[in-house]
């Protein structure tokens, strides 16, 4: 039994990587477990550095906590702002062994302009997206994916490519 520690107790991002763990190595078992740590990053991350530097961050932080894991994982969503006020959503996750790291970023998506005028007033992009959505605890469910895509991808499909796309590193061993 394998155990992988992810750097968050968000059940969204425990499911996510429990689904790219299952699927890429689907004879092995595994025990999942989140917990807290910090990113060391602003809450609401700006730039593809920033939000590469929370997932690794917390990926790092999570092996110093618990090292008798097998695999860590940080996942840090962030945007990036773009010409003509436009901010593209996406988050970077990151996989630690014991000896090497796998990383992946997910696809972008740009956000609507009420989203984007929050998130400039300070709000994190969960909290901005409940205001407009009239929603709350939209972080935990479906995501901001889910509110513009009304579900056909939600959080947890979002970030479950990065995740296996994280893990070929740990895959194809003689490759990297």
């Amino acid at each position: 039994m394998k155990r992988v520690i992810v750097a968050s107790k968000n059940p969204v991002k425990i499911k996510s990587t429990q689904i790219g763990f299952e699927s890429m190595f689907n004879e092995d078992k595994f025990v999942f477990e989140g917990v807290e740590v910090g990113s060391d990053v602003s809450d609401q991350p700006m730039g593809d550095e920033e939000t590469f530097k929370g997932a690794y961050n917390r990926a790092f932080k999570a092996r110093e906590q618990f090292v008798a894991a097998d695999f860590w994982v940080g996942i840090e969503g962030g945007n990036i702002e773009h010409e003509h006020s436009e901010v593209e959503a996406m988050a970077w996750i990151v996989v630690l062994g014991q000896s090497k790291m796998g990383k992946a970023r997910t696809a972008g998506f740009f956000l609507p302009q009420r989203v984007i005028e929050l998130i400039k007033q300070g709000y994190e992009l969960g909290h901005a997206d409940e205001i407009v959505f009239g929603l709350s605890n939209t972080k935990q469910k479906m995501g901001t994916t889910g509110l513009l895509t009304n579900n056909v991808i939600d959080r947890t499909q979002y970030y479950t490519q990065a995740v296996i796309l994280a893990l070929i590193p740990f895959l194809k061993t003689d490759l990297y």
